[in-house]
């Protein structure tokens, strides 16, 4: 599946036009690589995502087409989670 299509099916990005300028933007990384927005993942990926002053990482646990948002959270594990303000 495409890295921006993931992004929105997994709630993780709210529209895919936004994944895909978040790819553009070279805010996006897959295992450790800057990742294009038609990059395919699969299960066990692990993805980067920065967020101006946060930084989420997560690693793709199954990859579906279309799934209830109850259920979104489902298709990934969050591995850190790092808020970077100035606090």
């Amino acid at each position: 599946m495409r890295l921006d299509k993931f992004l929105k099916v997994s709630r993780i990005i709210k529209r895919r036009t936004l994944a895909k300028e978040a790819c553009d933007r070279q805010q996006v990384k897959v295992n450790g690589r800057v990742a294009k927005a038609g990059a395919d993942v699969q299960p066990e990926d692990v993805v980067e995502i920065s967020f101006g002053q946060r930084r989420l990482k997560i690693k793709i646990i199954t990859v579906r087409e279309t799934v209830p948002a109850k259920q979104a959270a489902d298709l990934y594990v969050i591995l850190e989670d790092l808020h970077m303000g100035n606090d």
